[in-house]
């Protein structure tokens, strides 16, 4: 199997990696699912992504394909190209990996800029997502605020607080905030995000690009982005990043200010994923928003 003929025939994948035709060598970076690089018979490679014991969430690969793809349509970071998309493997160009440089972090800020301005109708999207292991619920509307609360932070808040992540006065702060969203301010028309951009999920080319990988795309708020890339030790070269996006798209002032606000989204859904190894993080950023000051 070569790569053309996978192109025409990408449903043939799972036959010959059951009858081992295919070289197929684990890899690290496939998040909650396995990974594995696949050796053709021409010597392309792909990055192969499969769920643990076989059967994935229904809808998850295709979602993310489709969200991939959307992203790319963008022309601002680029993004692997989808080559399988089937209900239980996803299969992708392969992308050398090599080191952040600050030359490509400042590229990826003026990329992210312009994937961010590629916009999108409203918030949420037409089709439901996933994020990490969870189904992400992306019912649309026109006001950012409100979809927010009711679409990012409510539903994580909900699965944590029925799983024991969090404590009785942890949940009482977020409700606090969720109900009190209209004080946070930054609306800003719907921008064409990732949605899951912890630094994991940029991918350093050996070529000297960023590719955005493992989206959770949708229309949301372009500094829901730019928080992420703080989570979990910052990507590399931060400040570069959002210096070469504000000299692209200028972000709306109090942007600071808001940051725990678009990180609390993430770190609700690692409680509600993990546990409470998070409820730390999650306290820390709800506790910043209760006692700040704030647009």
């Amino acid at each position: 199997m070569d790569l053309a003929y996978l192109r025409a025939h990408p449903q043939h994948l799972p036959t010959f990696l059951t009858h081992q035709r295919i070289r197929e060598t684990p890899v690290g970076g496939g998040g909650v699912c396995t990974a594995s690089r696949l050796t053709l018979d021409d010597g392309a490679s792909l990055f192969a992504k499969t769920w643990p014991g076989g059967t994935a969430p229904d809808g998850m690969f295709p979602a993310e394909a489709a969200g991939l793809d959307w992203l790319r349509d963008a022309g601002g970071v680029p993004v692997p190209e989808v080559i399988v998309a089937l209900p239980d493997l996803l299969a992708l160009e392969w992308i050398e990996p090599g080191e952040p440089s600050r030359r490509a972090a400042e590229r990826f800020g003026r990329e992210l800029a312009e994937t961010h301005r590629a916009g999108a109708d409203r918030f949420g999207l037409d089709r439901p997502g996933f994020i990490g292991p969870l189904p992400l619920d992306n019912t649309p509307d026109q006001q950012w605020g409100p979809w927010f609360a009711a679409r990012r932070l409510a539903p994580y808040l909900e699965i944590s607080a029925d799983r024991g992540a969090l404590s009785g006065s942890d949940i009482a702060v977020v409700e606090e905030i969720i109900k009190t969203i209209g004080r946070y301010g930054g609306e800003e028309p719907p921008a064409r995000i990732h949605g899951d951009l912890w630094p994991g999920n940029v991918l350093w080319g050996a070529d000297g690009r960023v590719r955005l990988v493992d989206p959770a795309a949708h229309g949301g708020h372009r500094e829901t982005d730019l928080a992420t890339l703080a989570l979990f030790g910052g990507v590399p070269h931060l400040d570069l990043i959002l210096a070469s996006y504000q000299e692209t798209w200028p972000l709306a002032d109090g942007w600071r200010d808001r940051v725990p606000l678009h990180q609390l989204h993430l770190l609700l859904v690692h409680t509600a994923a993990f546990g409470s190894g998070y409820r730390a993080a999650v306290l820390a950023v709800a506790t910043a928003l209760s006692t700040g000051r704030h647009a």
